[in-house]
């Protein structure tokens, strides 16, 4: 009889083990699955990020393609002028607030 109660008390101990081991290996594939769909939902909000920018390009692409293309460039330089380099034409006066400053 005594075989038997070693046997038991080693079989109730692999049956736990493997109880425990079961519920750690499905705690980590849950872990895994969570971080892999917050990554996934990040990343989806990047694309999002990028489509918007190249739909911005593509806009501004047209425009200037439909610049070239009228072969009249000197009204898209002149738009550069005023609007980036904030030039101004000999003759034209420019008033300034500068009491806001």
């Amino acid at each position: 009889m005594p075989k038997k109660s070693k046997q038991e008390k080693k079989g109730l101990f692999n049956k736990v083990l493997i109880r425990v081991l079961a519920v750690a290996i499905v705690a980590g594939c849950v872990m895994i699955i969570y971080s892999t769909e917050k990554e996934c939902a990040g990343k989806e909000r990047e694309l999002n990020s990028i489509k918007a920018k190249i739909e911005e390009y593509e806009v501004e692409n047209a425009d200037l393609q439909q610049i070239v293309e009228s072969d009249d460039l000197s009204v898209y330089i002149e738009r550069i002028a005023v609007e980036e380099r904030d030039y101004a034409y000999p003759d034209e006066r420019r008033f300034y607030d500068t009491s806001r400053d």
